[in-house]
This record gives C-alpha cells, sequence and structure tokens, in this order.
C-alpha cells in the first residue's frame, strides 16, 4: 500500500528491514547499541562486525552514560546491509502508561526522520518499533506510529518512508490505521 503525501511517499510492505534498499533503515535498538532480539540482532548480523565497532565508538564518545535514551536516534554506516546507513532507535517498553509510551514511541520515529533528514537521507525504511521484545500493542503502535511519520511528512519534504513489516498480521493492523488516520485528515 502506497500513499502520497506533500510530495513525500509512505509505503507498507511486509519484508525483512535487512533487505530494504531504501538509503537508511531503522533499527529498534536497545539503549546499549550492541545488537540483542528481533530486529536489532538481525541488523546486527547482516550488517557485519564494523556495525558493532562503530556502535561502541558512539557509546564511549557521544552518548552520556553509554546509553541510547528511548526516543533518541543515532546514525552509523550500513556495511553489508543493502542500506547505506542504519538509524538505531529505541523505542518504549510498554507498561501500560499509554499517555507516556505514546511521548516515547513517537519521538522514536520523528527523532530518526530528523536524523535521516540533517543527514541528507531521502529514503527510509522502519521496522515496527517496540512491538516486538518490548510489548508495546501493534494496534497501538501503528496509530502512533503513522501518526508520527505523516505528521513529518506533511511539515517536510523528505522523500520516501516505507514500513517495512514483519507479518501479514501486522500489515493488516498498520493498513486500518493509515486507512483511519487518512480518513480523519
Amino acid at each position: 500500500m502506497k500513499v502520497e503525501l506533500n510530495g513525500n511517499s509512505l509505503e507498507l510492505i511486509i519484508g525483512d528491514i535487512t533487505k530494504q534498499t531504501t538509503e537508511a533503515i531503522v533499527n529498534a535498538a536497545n539503549g546499549t547499541l550492541m545488537g540483542g532480539g528481533g530486529v536489532d540482532g538481525a541488523i546486527h548480523l547482516a550488517a557485519g562486525d564494523e556495525l558493532v565497532e562503530e556502535c561502541k565508538r558512539i557509546r564511549e564518545d557521544d552518548l552520556d552514560g553509554n546509553y541510547l535514551l528511548t526516543g533518541r536516534a543515532v546514525i552509523t554506516k550500513g556495511y553489508r546491509l543493502p542500506a547505506d546507513y542504519v538509524i538505531h532507535t529505541v523505542g518504549p517498553v510498554w507498561e501500560g502508561n499509554r499517555e507516556v509510551s505514546e511521548e516515547k514511541l513517537k519521538s522514536a520515529y520523528k527523532n530518526s526522520l530528523q536524523l535521516a533528514m540533517d543527514n541528507g537521507i531521502g529514503s527510509i525504511s522502519f521496522p515496527s518499533i517496540s512491538t516486538g521484545v518490548y510489548r508495546y500493542p501493534v494496534n497501538l503502535a501503528s496509530k502512533v506510529a503513522i501518526k508520527a511519520i505523516i505528521d513529518f511528512l506533511e511539515e517536510n519534504q523528505f522523500g520516501r518512508v516505507v514500513l517495512t513489516l514483519f507479518s501479514e498480521k501486522d500489515f493488516n493492523t498498520y493498513k486500518e490505521a493509515l486507512e483511519s488516520i487518512l480518513v480523519k485528515n
């Protein structure tokens, strides 16, 4: 599914984030930047050891307490990935506090998009941030993600945003959220 917004495009696809050919992909990272399970582990595995080394340098040089805070984003090279860059962002762990979680999740999307734009990147692929091991309900996360991306694209000339979803079930949930938000706008 693809929609045009203010000269930008937003696409929903089912696929593997590590295979995306956009200029950048987003890693649903943990705060250590050292890889982990799910999307984070898959990206680190596909990118190779150089990604870990760059993440170590970022931790030592640029992060307070060697930890990336929830909602923030940093950029690295893509190394062995088809994408030139990886933007690492930390989504919130779902603890039932919807208001706090929404704000942090929205920040993860917006800060990733802003960092991409600041680096001259015009195409980016996102996974469904926080909906795996961080347990954010997909039906809620999809609405936050779609709204954050649409708001950003309506205010900026960016290019192409792809939401790369892992399953048909997630795709359908995001599709429903997108259709609902487009009707409201």
